[in-house]
C-alpha cells in the first residue's frame, strides 16, 4: 500500500454530495459509515418503498443492500437487486447502475466467480462512464474494491480502492471517508499465509504509517478495525506497534466487526505476551473467509502456539493455514478454467449466430434465433416439404433459480444452455429461443428414434455441466419432447405434439 495520493485544494472541504440531499439519504450513510447496519438497512427500505421516483428508490435500494451484506444478510439480496435494476432500467446513472452490479458482484461470488466476475467487469464499465463524480460513483468504486479484496484480486482491489479515495478527495470528502485500509491488510496477511511474512510485516508497516489521528477519526468503522488489526497483528508477530483498543471498542454489527474483534483480542494477547489466553480465545472458533481470508485464524492460532512454546501445535495449525491458503488458489484455478470453457461456447455460438440475417431475427439475451426467426425458418422448409422432427426443449425448475439466485442468474443460465444447445445439435440441425426458458430445435431428414438420441445427448450435456459454479444448490435440468414432420403438418400442430411428448415425458422422470 501506498501513502494516501495529495489532491490538490483544500484539505478539509464540506460534503458538497450531502449538501440539499435528503436528509435521510445523509443519515443512512451516517448509520453505516458508524457501523449501525440493521438501523441503514431499516431507514434505506423505508426511503425506498415511500417514493415513485426511480433514482431515489435506486439509490436506497443500492444503501440497503450494501448494509444487508455487511449483516450477514445475502439470502436477502437476489430479489432486492432485481428490483434494483428494474427500478434503474432507463434512468441512464452509470454510477447507481455501476454500484449495483458491484453490489451484485459481491452476492454472486458466494457461489459463482463466473457471475461474479462477469458483474465486476460490468461494473467498471459503468463507472467509466460517469462524467461528472459524486457520492454515487465513490461509494461504487469503493463497494468495486472491496470485492476485489474479498476475491483476494489484490491488485485489482487496490486500483479501485485508490478510485474512489482520489474522486473522494476530488469532490470533497474528508481525508478518512472512504480510505479502504482493509485492502492492504487483507493483501498483507495473504503474503503472510503463503509464508512471506517479512512482507506482511513492510505492508502492515505501511499501513500505520499511510493514516494519522484525524484521517482515523472521519474513517468508517469497520475500517477503523482494520486499521487496528494491522497494528494487533504486528505486535503477535513481535514488532513494534501501538495497539489501540478503542479502535474495535465500537459497537458495530454484522460479521466483519465480530470477526476482527476476535482476532485482534487474540493477536493483541499474544504481544503481550499472553499467548494461552489467545488459544483459549481462538479454541473451536471461525471467521467469515472474506474477513482476511480462510487461513487467518490457523494462522493466528499457530502464532500463539509458537508464542507459548508448543511447537508441535504450531507446526499442526500452520500446514492447516497452508492448506486452506491452497486450496483456495486451487478453487480459483477450477473455477477460471470452468470460465474459459463456457466463453469458448459462447464464442462458437457467436460464430453461428454470424449466419442468422439480421439483429431482427436473434434472442438478445441468448444470441439464438428468436421466435421470428424460428417461424421463417419452418415455413421455409413447409413449402419445400421437407421432412424431419421438431423438439420443445423446456428447462425443469427454472423458478427455482429466479426465486433463489435472481433474475440476473437466470439470464446466465439462459445463456449457458443456450450455448450448450448449440454445441450440441449436428451440423445442419436449427435451434432456438422460442420464448421464456423454452427452446425449439428442428432436426432436417429425421426419425423419431434418432430424434430421440439428439434429445439424449442434449439431456446429458446439460447434467454434466458444473451448475454449482453457476447457481450452487440449484441444479439445472431439461426434458424435450419431439414430433415427426410431414408436408401436411403446421407448425402449431407440429409443436403442440413436441408439447405434449415433453410434459409427458416430465411426468415420467418427475
Amino acid at each position: 500500500m501506498t501513502p494516501p495520493p495529495e489532491i490538490d485544494g483544500p484539505p478539509d472541504l464540506p460534503l458538497p454530495a450531502d449538501e440539499g440531499d435528503d436528509p435521510a439519504f445523509t443519515e443512512v450513510r451516517r448509520l453505516i459509515r458508524d457501523g449501525d447496519d440493521e438501523a441503514a438497512a431499516r431507514l434505506a427500505a423505508t426511503i425506498a418503498d415511500g417514493t415513485a421516483d426511480p433514482r431515489l428508490e435506486g439509490r436506497a435500494l443500492v444503501l440497503r443492500l450494501g448494509s444487508l451484506f455487511n449483516l450477514g444478510r445475502v439470502a436477502d439480496c437476489p430479489a432486492l437487486l432485481d428490483r434494483g435494476f428494474r427500478v434503474l432500467e432507463g434512468v441512464g446513472d452509470h454510477a447507481l447502475l455501476g454500484d449495483l452490479y458491484a453490489l451484485a458482484g459481491i452476492v454472486a461470488a458466494q457461489d459463482s466467480l463466473e457471475r461474479c466476475i462477469r458483474h465486476l467487469v460490468q461494473s467498471s464499465r459503468e463507472l467509466d462512464q460517469v462524467e461528472q463524480p459524486g457520492i454515487e460513483a465513490v461509494n461504487a468504486w469503493h463497494n468495486l474494491a472491496v470485492t476485489h479484496s474479498y476475491l483476494g484480486f489484490h491488485a485489482q482491489a487496490t486500483s479501485a480502492a485508490d478510485r474512489a479515495y482520489r474522486m473522494g478527495r476530488a469532490i470533497g470528502l474528508a481525508p478518512g471517508d472512504h480510505a479502504l485500509p482493509e485492502v492492504a491488510v487483507r493483501w498483507a496477511v495473504s503474503k503472510d499465509h503463503r509464508g512471506d511474512t517479512e512482507g506482511c510485516v513492510r505492508m502492515l508497516h505501511e499501513v500505520l504509517r499511510a493514516w494519522d489521528r484525524d484521517s482515523l477519526r472521519g474513517m468508517w468503522c469497520v475500517e477503523q478495525y482494520y486499521y487496528g488489526y494491522a497494528a494487533a497483528r504486528l505486535l503477535a508477530l513481535g514488532e513494534p506497534a501501538r495497539f489501540d483498543p478503542d479502535l474495535l471498542a465500537a459497537e458495530a454489527t454484522g460479521w466483519e466487526a465480530a470477526d476482527l474483534r476476535l482476532l485482534a483480542a487474540a493477536c493483541a494477547a499474544v504481544g503481550d505476551g499472553r499467548p494461552a489466553e489467545a488459544i483459549d480465545l481462538l479454541a473451536d472458533r471461525d471467521v467469515h473467509a472474506y474477513t482476511l481470508g480462510a487461513a487467518e485464524i490457523s494462522r493466528v492460532r499457530a502464532i500463539a502456539h509458537q508464542s507459548d512454546g508448543d511447537y508441535r501445535a504450531a507446526l499442526a495449525a500452520d500446514r492447516e493455514a497452508v492448506r486452506l491458503a491452497a486450496d483456495g488458489i486451487e478453487h480459483l484455478r477450477e473455477r477460471l478454467v470452468d470460465s474459459a470453457r463456457v466463453q469458448l461456447d459462447h464464442e462458437a455460438l457467436n460464430r453461428v449466430v454470424g449466419r442468422y440475417e439480421t439483429e431482427a431475427l436473434t434472442d438478445p439475451l441468448t444470441s439464438l434465433p428468436n421466435r421470428r426467426h424460428f417461424d421463417r425458418w419452418f415455413a421455409g422448409i413447409a413449402r419445400r416439404g421437407t421432412r424431419g422432427c421438431v423438439g420443445v426443449i423446456d428447462l425443469d425448475g427454472f423458478k427455482a433459480v429466479n426465486t433463489v439466485h435472481g433474475h440476473l442468474s437466470g439470464d446466465m443460465v439462459l445463456r449457458r444452455v443456450a450455448a450448450i444447445l448449440a454445441r450440441t445439435v449436428r451440423v445442419g440441425d436449427f435451434v432456438a429461443r422460442y420464448g421464456g426458458d423454452e427452446f425449439v430445435v428442428h432436426l432436417p431428414d429425421t426419425d423419431l428414434a434418432t430424434a430421440g438420441s439428439v434429445g439424449e445427448r442434449i439431456t446429458a450435456a446439460i447434467a454434466a455441466e458444473n451448475w454449482d459454479a453457476l447457481v450452487v444448490g440449484t441444479p439445472v435440468a431439461v426434458t424435450v419432447g419431439w414430433a415427426e414432420l410431414n408436408e401436411h403438418r403446421d407448425l402449431l400442430a407440429a409443436l403442440e405434439t413436441a408439447d405434449r411428448a415433453m410434459l409427458d415425458q416430465k411426468a415420467r422422470v418427475h
